[in-house]
């Protein structure tokens, strides 16, 4: 089994958020605010979990584009590697050596805006023999034709386009893991999954 085809574990994967900051939010437009907002901090929280290696960036953060957005850190701390302006993020140095690090293969990445922040280092990362998963309910840009254009050239270049909660159901594999439990209630947290989960836990008080 090569790493294309391998599943995602906690052991094999390494998340990216790139360029989730309050300036560009603004940019965001074709996920409603809310929602979007859900799904990042659900991705955050599932890193968190299963102790997934994280990196976090940031593009200038000075600047106008701004701070990465508090529902981040509040979650994964603040180390945040901040570039001076490399707009690819696989083009800094310290962003690539971070992700290296983890001795890792798989790519979770997410990036505000998608068709920049997102697509240009994970077709980057593909050229180099990664296998990337782009989180794009986790990611934002202008309006739904933006989305597309980016999805179409990722899955060109062989990214994988992925949502977050897919991400975690892949993780999960299997609701008796160690970790099952937890991920099922950060579902329900994040979506409207809340339902079936609380009918899961009442049946599982009842035995």
């Amino acid at each position: 089994m090569n790493k294309f085809s391998e599943t995602l574990t906690k052991d094999n994967s390494v998340l990216a958020l790139i360029d989730h900051q309050t300036g560009l939010l603004v940019s965001c437009r074709d996920l409603d605010p809310h929602l979007m907002t859900e799904n990042i901090k659900g991705l955050a929280n599932l890193a968190k979990a299963v102790n997934l290696p994280t990196v976090v960036t940031a593009s200038m953060p000075e600047g106008p584009n701004g701070p990465i957005m508090p529902e981040i850190t509040n979650i994964l701390g603040n180390e945040i590697i901040e570039r001076e302006g490399e707009i690819n993020a696989w083009k800094s140095l310290e962003f690539k050596r971070a992700i290296e690090a983890t001795g890792r293969k798989k790519i979770i990445m997410a990036g505000i805006v998608t068709d920049v922040c997102l697509m240009f280092p994970a077709i980057s990362a593909v050229a180099e023999g990664y296998d990337v998963y782009a989180v794009v309910d986790a990611s934002g840009t202008w309006n739904s034709t933006v989305t597309q254009a980016a999805m179409h050239r990722m899955t060109q270049a062989g990214v994988k386009v992925a949502t977050w909660s897919s991400v975690l159901a892949e993780m999960m594999d299997d609701w008796r893991s160690d970790h099952g439990t937890e991920l099922g209630g950060i579902l329900a947290q994040h979506t409207t999954y809340r339902w079936v989960y609380n009918s899961y836990l009442t049946a599982a008080n009842q035995k």
